[in-house]
């Protein structure tokens, strides 16, 4: 590691080095691929079509990642990033283009991964969704923390680190937070801060033992609400980082299961139960299975006053298959990774009239539909929405029928 370290410093102090490129197409990670010499460059700053001039920042292990700093023929789509520390900073890579643009994107990456990975040529991928928010949406920060007490983020592509006093994706009740911990650190090198943008409660871990910090710190768990229902949220747990377009998804999934109030509904990968909570008044029974004990301990305290509602601490696909009765409709939110196959196989055997498969990664979704579609199911949408606006980021519901 030391030696590595050494190699990139050298990197990075040495002279620069410029290429004149034209950007042909949008990488995975939100970089503008080009070609250059047989090949390929990942620029971060760029948009396809344009002509730019960048800088080389890495050369690792024949990747060449640069950066734009001269647009020689711009993209209509091109604005002024709003951010001071865009390009410096890495967590966003999208501020450079118009937002009505940013969603042409998504759903174009999307609509490559179906046809590339999922055998799928003419996914029918709807217009996404777009936030009700551009900035300020993200109810969930990790910021890095230096010996001097700053806190900020690192670079993805040059690994340095940049000190952040505000962050225009953070809720403005983030950013409070922020400046009250910035400078006073030290004591740490992460540090999480989670805030409830709809109950004003927050969460920082891990505890902050200096006097110099004028907020409390080292909460176990916050509370958020989603459509008027209260959720207990634990450090480890997961919870959708948009409150306001997680409150649409959770409408958008309801639509599309179609319940009448009688149906048996699984809800697969259920972390807190937050789909579980907001969709049982409008199914007969429920089961969550979820195999994260502090999401389940969350979970029981969400589930509470809904007696239709059952949770199974467990894996998915060790239970699935062996439900005393083959569900209705059935909501599956894996994790980045997607389904595990024996889940992807009890479906096929027991297949639901209906599912909705919410995905933060479509090359995920892409390769797991294809092993349902192989079955006996039928994708009728793939319907992308945006819970990450200015980052490459895209959630999907997928829904599919049977019979």
């Amino acid at each position: 590691m030391r030696k590595r370290r050494s190699k990139l410093k050298e990197q990075f102090d040495g002279p620069p080095e410029y290429l004149d490129l034209k950007l042909d197409a949008m990488g995975w990670l939100g970089d503008t691929l080009a070609d250059h010499d047989g090949e390929r460059v990942f620029v971060s700053g760029g948009i396809p079509g344009e002509e730019v001039r960048v800088e080389v920042v890495r050369r690792d292990r024949g990747r060449i990642a640069a950066r734009v700093v001269e647009v020689k023929i711009p993209s209509p789509y091109r604005v002024n990033p709003v951010c001071p520390y865009f390009g410096d900073c890495t967590g966003c890579q999208w501020q450079h283009i118009l937002y009505e643009h940013q969603l042409e994107i998504k759903r174009g990456i999307v609509g490559e991964a179906l046809e590339m990975i999922g055998d799928m040529p003419d996914a029918p991928v709807l217009p996404v969704v777009p936030s009700p928010e551009e900035f300020g949406y993200r109810n969930h920060a990790r910021f890095t923390a230096r010996r001097d007490g700053s806190l900020g983020f690192v670079n993805r592509d040059t690994r340095r680190f940049l000190r952040i006093d505000e962050c225009l994706l953070m809720h403005p009740g983030i950013n409070r937070i922020l400046s009250g911990l910035q400078g006073h650190c030290g004591e740490t090198t992460q540090l999480s801060v989670r805030y409830g943008v709809n109950t004003g409660e927050w969460l920082i871990q891990p505890a902050m033992k200096s006097e110099e910090i004028p907020v409390k710190s080292g909460q176990k768990y916050y509370e958020e609400a989603l459509l008027d229902r209260r959720f207990r949220v634990a450090s480890p747990s997961f919870f959708q980082v948009n409150t306001r377009q997680a409150e649409k998804m959770a409408q958008l999934v309801q639509e599309r299961l179609s319940l009448t109030g009688e149906e048996f509904l699984v809800d697969a990968y259920a972390g807190v139960g937050t789909f579980a909570v907001l969709l049982a008044p409008f199914a007969g029974k429920v089961i969550a299975i979820e195999e994260s004990s502090a999401a389940n301990a969350d979970a029981r305290i969400n589930l509470q006053g809904l007696p239709n509602v059952e949770l199974m601490e467990a894996k998915t696909e060790a239970v699935l298959g062996s439900l005393a009765q083959t569900p209705d409709a059935l909501i599956l939110d894996p994790s980045r990774s997607g389904c595990h196959p024996d889940a992807i196989a009890a479906l096929i055997a027991r297949p639901p009239k209906r599912i909705v498969y919410v995905s933060c990664d479509p090359r995920a979704l892409a390769r797991d539909l294809k092993m349902l579609i192989e079955g006996p199911f039928t994708v009728e949408e793939i319907l992308p929405v945006d819970l990450f606006p200015q980052t490459h980021h895209i959630e999907c519901l997928a829904t599919l029928s049977c019979g």
